[in-house]
């Protein structure tokens, strides 16, 4: 089973706007035994559209095409999908109900022409009614292949795709099984990682593989297993995390699919009963940022300080003047005294600081660029580490932040 994921629109490819759609239906196709075989970005214009359909009709089983469904002229896609499949748009009765609710009783306002209009839908095709939206996905087969058209908004998409096409998918097809395991590892560059695990890797069956998916501070290993029997790809994929965990298991931090680091030291807050803060400098805030977008937070995280500027951390987290004056803002001695100072105004059990030179340029100390200092506050004292992560500045806020999850994470495991 062979998939293409075609996303039609000028704002994608002149960067414009970013294309989420692809990953959210390529991961909705991986779980049920669809491999995606190519993503493609194309203009709004009706010849090459009609050369992408051509090209990839019988080439995968199934085209899903977002973008282009919209009321206005330079939406073309319905029509264009038309004159591929030689049909005519009618009005689709329940859809034209379904667009009338939405303008009348939910914005309040009259029905316009533009609007009914978006009820038009090919004749051939079978409606993927959008309960979010106005604009209907639609599905389409010629000869081998599938072509379902989907809106390109991005809530819009995901309701039609897993309400509508997933369970279509499922029905018609025999697919195989698509088994993954992802191992969240921390604290160990990509090749020396590689290197440790290099006697597993050398020896995998032949219906497992393994990927290294790096990132600042971090690396995911992927393992993927495919076949038939959905018993055996378990099973494999078991017998091989075993093996890595004895070569691993002290920059392992997590298991599951979908299990980030966030994630992880969420759960170890809530099962021990335990409080976090944050006091961020380089950082600007990400690290709250990140922790806030578990679900669940609030139970476990008390707020964050984000004393940027030299002023506001004496002013607002209380960090003694003299300290910045003899030892420098950039500092193991300022660090642990903002996180102290975040423990204590937030009144949480743990406490996560961060100061330093992202650069490009120098701030308000004479350190090296790229030099960082991170401050953990336990409920029985605080210590720092300090780092040299050089350049750019998005890599050295990106590596504080990974290396601060996977500090806080490893003193609550081991002593907590």
């Amino acid at each position: 089973m062979k998939a293409s994921i075609v996303t039609v629109g000028d704002e994608i490819l002149i960067g414009q706007i970013v294309d989420t759609n692809s990953g959210i239906i390529a991961k909705s196709l991986d779980k049920i035994g669809i491999q995606v075989h190519e993503m493609l970005s194309i203009t709004d214009n009706k010849e090459h559209i009609l050369k992408t359909l051509s090209t990839l009709q019988n080439k995968v089983d199934v085209v899903i095409i977002t973008g282009g469904l919209g009321p206005t002229k330079d939406d073309i896609t319905k029509k264009t999908l038309c004159e591929y499949f030689n049909d005519e748009l009618v009005y689709n009765q329940k859809v034209l109900d379904h667009v009338t609710e939405m303008i009348e009783n939910f914005f309040k306002r009259p029905i316009t022409q533009m609007n009914k209009d978006q009820a038009l839908v090919p004749s051939k095709c079978e409606v993927l009614f959008n309960q979010v939206g106005t604009a209907p996905g639609m599905w389409m087969q010629k000869e081998n292949t599938v072509f379902i058209s989907l809106p390109g908004v991005p809530y819009e998409m995901k309701y039609i795709m897993a309400n509508e096409v997933i369970p279509k998918l499922i029905a018609k097809f025999e697919r195989p099984f698509i088994i993954h395991q992802t191992i969240l590892t921390y604290g160990v560059g990509e090749s020396l990682l590689a290197e440790r695990i290099e006697s597993v890797e050398d020896n995998l069956p032949q219906f497992i593989k393994l990927a290294y998916l790096p990132s600042p501070g971090r690396v995911r290993l992927r393992l993927t297993a495919r076949g038939t029997s959905e018993e055996i790809l378990k099973s494999g994929i078991k017998n091989q995390v075993e093996k890595l965990k004895v070569l691993i298991s002290d920059c392992i931090v997590g298991f599951e699919e979908d299990e980030t680091i966030e994630v992880v030291l969420g759960k170890i807050l809530t099962e021990k009963n335990f409080t976090i803060s944050t006091a961020e400098s380089c950082t600007g805030g990400k690290i709250a940022s990140i922790i806030t977008s578990v679900s669940g937070s609030s139970g476990y995280y008390k707020g964050s300080i984000v004393g940027y500027s030299t002023e506001s951390k004496v002013n607002i987290l209380n960090v003694s003047q003299e300290i910045i004056n003899q030892f420098s803002v950039v500092s193991k001695q300022v660090v642990e005294a903002m996180a102290l100072q975040s423990q204590k105004i937030l009144k949480s059990d743990f406490a996560i600081a961060t100061t330093g030179n992202a650069g490009p340029n120098k701030g308000d100390s004479d350190v090296e660029v790229g030099t960082v200092f991170i401050g953990i506050a336990t409920p029985n004292g605080v210590f720092s580490e300090e780092f040299q992560f050089g350049q750019p500045r998005e890599k050295v806020i990106d590596r504080t932040v990974n290396k601060a999850f996977e500090i806080i994470y490893k003193e609550i495991l081991k002593n907590y």
